[in-house]
């Protein structure tokens, strides 16, 4: 299977997933670097998988529907898609097995597709977690957003997460400003001039990802800075959101 990194607009990227002669991109948000990819492979488009409604996200969809009709296209109730998905869809994709889980948080209906082959795990997610970040919250909430990282969290550490953003470098210097002495930050930060950064191993963002190390003493008391009244995970998750908000 090869995965591959379309970029788009500023900082937004695509995944374009080809095996077997079947292609499926990720959140289309500009139809233009799907098609020229699709064009220089000599390949057709099989399936869209959208994590959320955002435009960034969707906004090629309509294109590619144009110029690919046999195209399906898969996302959540309130989406323009062919097949609605959500909370525990399951198919099969070129001997692969897919995922759906629902993980509300940057908006209310978000999904991500883990796609399972063999021992390895990939992790399509969107706007959720980002490379020693965590998306914003717009028609969601912080304590959804908590639950859904933490969730993630549960996966085997040698997953691979694809965000949709190349946001790894400002995500990490917020990193650095949380854990100042967290020598994998700094590690982070010197690989982070070299893009793109994705994916990312579960196990990386363990050691370098603020919003999955609130149950430590050094994050915990940097967002008691923020908000003295922080006492648990849920607390504190929601106060280093609402510093990133304004950092």
């Amino acid at each position: 299977m090869n995965i591959v990194a379309l970029p788009a607009f500023d900082d937004n990227y695509i995944w374009l997933l080809q095996h077997g002669g079947q292609t499926v991109c990720v959140d289309p948000g500009d139809a233009a670097p799907v098609r020229a990819y699709l064009a220089q492979h000599g390949l057709q488009l099989n399936a869209v998988w959208l994590t959320h409604h955002h435009g960034d996200h969707t906004g090629g969809v309509a294109e590619l529907k144009q110029q690919f009709p046999d195209c399906t296209v898969y996302g959540h109730a309130g989406l323009d898609a062919d097949i609605r998905v959500g909370e525990g869809s399951h198919w099969q994709w070129q001997g692969a097995e897919v995922t759906v889980w629902h993980v509300p948080g940057h908006t209310a209906r978000h999904v991500v597709y883990i796609l399972k082959q063999g021992q390895q795990t990939h992790v399509f997610c969107g706007d959720t977690l980002f490379s020693a970040g965590c998306g914003r919250v717009f028609d969601g909430t912080a304590a959804d957003l908590y639950r859904s990282l933490m969730r993630l969290n549960t996966l085997p550490e040698n997953t691979l997460f694809y965000p949709a953003h190349e946001y790894t470098a400002s995500n990490l210097r917020f990193a650095q400003a949380v854990e100042p002495d967290n020598a994998d930050v700094a590690a982070a930060v010197e690989a982070a001039a070299h893009t793109p950064t994705l994916p990312v191993t579960l196990a990386h963002e363990r050691r370098i990802n603020p919003f999955l190390r609130v149950h430590l003493p050094a994050v915990q008391a940097a967002a008691r800075q923020q908000d003295a009244a922080a006492a648990d995970g849920a607390a504190v998750f929601a106060a280093l959101r609402q510093w990133k908000n304004i950092f």
